[in-house]
């Protein structure tokens, strides 16, 4: 009996896609869970697997067809009889055809495992992690580890940064990088093959064996690719690699491989030796041309390519301006009664908690408080519709060195102010690091913004949306005041509330900025729920 395979459900804010391309084509067998097609629509794409084990029967959307949710794609058809007895010659043969290839691969592989010494022992595949769907592709940011470089497993061979975060991709074992298939700034999708990683190899041990039989060492990692000749001289594809990085005179590294061929282990040798570098007069070209950058009076410029993540934060930013109402309501608090209770009970506070009390765990719950009384700034748009959430979910943005970034701390009216305090530390640390996981910076339902740590006096937030409101906090400066008729010195800072025009009133806007002033002017009213 034959199985629909359909477009995935698509969100209400999505009418349709498009069928991007089709992995597997009539009489292909396919395993439970493997992906067969993929959907682009005009927000991210989609993958579609197979939702049982069988054959391809039918292709009923060609790729460029544009397809509605759940629509049918395609069928799948048992694996073997029924009567289709085409799709079980096709899957019978494809079977074959793939045992007698990875029987193929085997005997090659045993063969290599043999052959060499210094290559290490069994290869894995480096994988890129598995992207979520609002992901589409990474960069690859850094390597680590160079080839033939000894690590342990789980340490860190490369960074993958996408349009949110930096991921980790770490050793599968101990052992070295054989093959690096991805270098860095290469666009890569998700669980994209990196490199090839051999267990065992590196390591001043492996060079010793090379040393000892030369010609194991020649059916060792250089034999993945092609070899290359360079002049005269015949080159193994990492030991060009290497040559490449330390910018050596081919022509002076003498190899020690079959026919004369110039193996990692030679370039290696030249290196520590020095004796293939190149001549002064290769190099005073690139020196010469660097001159006129530091000459006096000269005006420098510098073109890089944007980060994914700032060409993300732009788009977003833009975005939001083009689509909201955005407008920006301001208004100012007195932070001598929070400042006072900080002061009182600071040290008890980080000795019962083990973290310091800091003024955005005040905000954070104001800001829980306020959006239960007014629950249209809570709320957020989605096309032609309304969703109002009945949570407090409050992102707060984090600035690193790559941009800035907004974790979001869940069900924030059912945390204490330390619990608080705790969480924004650690996001601060991890983002920092680059650590911070996908599904931490999404769906907040309102944010906190502070660039008072930067000095700021006053400023107009943007709204990070689909949230229709954010929260601006900035400097504390003593100002004079008029306090019961009197002029005192009082440690002021500036609110800002911008919000979505279309969805919030400005009556709502106002009242809602005026209750966090109020909760926090006089912070029992937290406790009081008044």
């Amino acid at each position: 009996m034959a199985t629909d395979i359909k477009a995935p459900t698509f969100p209400e804010s999505v009418a349709e896609g498009t069928v991007a391309a089709w992995h597997k084509k009539p009489g292909d067998s396919v395993e439970r869970d493997e992906l067969i097609v993929e959907i682009e629509t005009d927000k991210v794409v989609l993958e579609v697997v197979a939702p049982e084990a069988g054959t391809l029967t039918d292709v009923m959307a060609e790729e460029g067809d544009t397809v509605e949710s759940e629509q049918v794609l395609g069928k799948i058809g048992e694996a073997s009889g029924g009567g289709e007895e085409k799709a079980e010659k096709s899957d019978d043969g494809e079977k074959k055809e793939k045992d007698a290839k990875e029987d193929a691969g085997e005997e090659k592989k045993q063969g290599d495992k043999e052959e060499k010494k210094a290559g290490g022992g069994k290869q894995h595949d480096v994988k890129a992690p598995s992207f979520p769907e609002s992901v589409q592709e990474g960069t690859v940011a850094t390597w680590h580890k160079k080839v033939g470089e000894a690590v342990k497993r789980d340490e860190v061979l490369a960074d993958i940064e996408t349009d949110k975060v930096v991921l980790e991709v770490v050793a599968p074992a101990d052992g070295a990088l054989a093959e690096i298939k991805a270098e860095e700034g290469s666009q890569v999708e998700s669980e994209a093959v990196l490199a090839i990683f051999a267990e065992g190899a590196g390591g001043d041990s492996g060079q010793s064996e090379n040393k000892a039989d030369d010609k194991p060492a020649d059916s060792g990692s250089d034999d993945d690719g092609a070899d290359e000749k360079v002049g005269d001289k015949i080159v193994a594809p990492a030991a060009r690699k290497m040559i490449a990085e330390n910018d050596l005179d081919v022509s002076k590294i003498e190899g020690t491989g079959k026919g004369g061929r110039i193996l990692k282990e030679d370039v290696q040798k030249a290196v520590k030796d020095g004796s293939a570098k190149k001549a002064a007069k290769s190099s005073a070209p690139a020196k010469k041309a660097a001159a006129p950058a530091a000459a006096e009076g000269e005006r420098a410029e510098k073109r890089v390519p944007m980060t994914r993540l700032r060409k993300t934060i732009a788009k977003r930013l833009v975005e939001a301006q083009q689509t909201a109402a955005m407008l920006t309501t301001y208004n100012e608090v007195d932070m001598g009664a929070v400042m006072n209770l900080r002061a009182q009970y600071k040290e008890t506070f980080q000795k019962a908690h083990d973290v310091k009390l800091g003024f955005m765990g005040f905000f954070v719950k104001a800001a829980s408080e306020a959006l239960k009384r007014f629950p249209d700034v809570n709320a957020s748009i989605d096309g032609d519709e309304i969703v109002y959430h009945g949570y407090q979910d409050i992102g707060v943005a984090v600035s690193t060195d790559r941009g800035l970034v907004v974790p979001v701390l869940r069900d924030t009216d059912a945390m204490k102010i330390a619990d608080v305090e705790k969480g924004i530390v650690d996001f601060g640390q991890r983002a920092r690091n680059g650590k911070l996981g996908i599904d931490e910076m999404q769906g907040g339902t309102f944010t906190i913004t502070n660039g008072g740590i930067f000095g700021s006096l006053l400023s107009t937030p943007i709204i990070n949306p689909p949230q229709t409101a954010i929260l601006g906090m900035h400097k504390i400066q003593e100002r004079p005041m008029a306090v019961n008729g009197k002029v005192e010195v009082r440690p002021m800072m500036y609110l800002a509330l911008s919000y979505d025009h279309r969805m919030i009133d400005g009556k709502d806007a106002v009242q809602f900025l005026v209750t966090i002033k109020e909760l926090l002017e006089d912070p029992a009213r937290l406790l009081l729920d008044v």
